[in-house]
């Protein structure tokens, strides 16, 4: 079914460089007695819901509204909220699907009759662009549309061919520009009119991205699904640190957790106790919100307190800021540094191992000393 028909049982609210490397000066061991304040001033190498490179990026969703969004360096919900977004951006939408039926056409296909596109499920990895595969990026420039996740960085989406168009159909704490249901009726229609569609998203599509559910839902409905894996968040950060997920004699095992409460909350619905395995290493990713109370049921399963652990805000990128502290203080060490989304908690003995810790203890201790 075409988008022009299907988007109308959609809600009435539907919403669209360079390579540099991170290196050993950019990652800043800190700790809750040393802080600088000044390192929060970074800004995000995501695409944020109030990115006004998003905003420019997707300009072709919005025609007259251009000159206001890019006018302001920080558009308002108030003027850009989830319903706006989809009123504006509809017309567009069928336009474009208009456009790549032609292009199918003049290509040869008789009307009609030619077979659906292809949908492609890329992971970008956890924010350094160098960290792409070749087929990632092959995919990426032969792209027609290209739907977005907030974790998909500005460096990875400026690698995109000039020809494609982009949709943020990112999702953030408190605003979701899509539901999931819109985003798999967006992959569906223009997959039906013959586009090859490609859904970005940070990290790997199978790694909490949600990209079990779109393969599922497009498969049921004969659509072809090439899943293309990135670098998971866990992978490319512990490798950015020098921690090794697992060691012999050291780990023998790894363990990816969810911080996310199943319907929010604040208290994550995981059974701890089967993660507090001293030879094991624990990674949680979106764990900020939760992780002081799955530490505390960490520690009350018997996970010893002076466990190495290291919380690492927008990792690989050259904003990342690192925190590193024994289980019982990292918590409060994340809320005096401040960190933020997305933010990946790695427990294990195998942090020790990694150049930064002993680093950090240093300044640990030479700051207790001074006092």
């Amino acid at each position: 079914m075409a988008l022009a028909h299907r988007l109308q049982f959609l809600s009435p609210s539907l919403s669209l460089i360079h390579f540099r490397k991170p290196n050993s000066t950019n990652i800043h061991p800190i700790c809750s007695l040393h802080y600088d304040s000044s390192f929060t001033s970074y800004s995000s190498p995501f695409t944020e819901k109030h990115s006004i490179q998003r905003f420019q990026r997707d300009q072709w969703l919005y025609k007259n509204q251009v000159e206001q969004i890019t006018s302001c360096s920080f558009p308002p919900d108030s003027h850009l909220n989830r319903e706006n977004n989809i009123a504006l951006q509809l017309p567009e939408l069928k336009k474009l699907l208009q456009v790549l039926r032609e292009k199918r056409e003049s290509e040869g296909c008789s009307k009609g009759k030619y077979g659906p596109g292809n949908v492609f499920l890329v992971g970008t990895g956890p924010g350094d662009p160098e960290l792409l595969t070749l087929k990632a990026m092959r995919v990426i420039q032969s792209a027609d549309l290209l739907l977005y996740d907030r974790l998909v960085s500005n460096d990875v989406l400026d690698l995109i061919g000039p020809d494609a168009r982009l949709l943020y159909v990112g999702k953030t704490a408190g605003y979701h520009s899509r539901t999931q249901e819109e985003i798999h009726e967006l992959l569906l229609s223009f997959a039906e009119a013959g586009a090859t569609v490609v859904r970005l998203k940070g990290g790997d599509p199978l790694v909490f991205g949600r990209g079990g559910e779109e393969m599922d839902f497009l498969q049921q409905q004969g659509i072809q699904v090439q899943v293309i894996p990135g670098i998971t968040a866990a992978s490319g950060i512990a490798a950015e640190l020098g921690i090794p997920l697992t060691q012999r004699g050291v780990a023998n095992s790894v363990k990816f957790l969810t911080g996310h409460a199943r319907k929010g909350g604040t208290d994550p619905l995981f059974v701890a106790e089967n993660a507090a395995d001293p030879d094991s290493t624990l990674v949680v990713y979106m764990g900020l919100s939760t992780f002081p109370s799955l530490s505390l049921k960490l520690l009350h399963h018997g996970l010893p307190p002076c466990t190495p652990a290291v919380a690492v805000e927008r990792g690989t990128t050259p904003q990342q800021r690192t925190v590193f502290a024994e289980l019982k203080d990292l918590a409060q060490q994340i809320t005096s540094a401040q960190l933020i989304s997305p933010t990946l908690i790695i427990v294990g003995k195998v942090v020790a191992l990694s150049p930064l810790w002993s680093l950090s203890l240093k300044e640990t201790s030479s700051l207790v000393e001074a006092k």
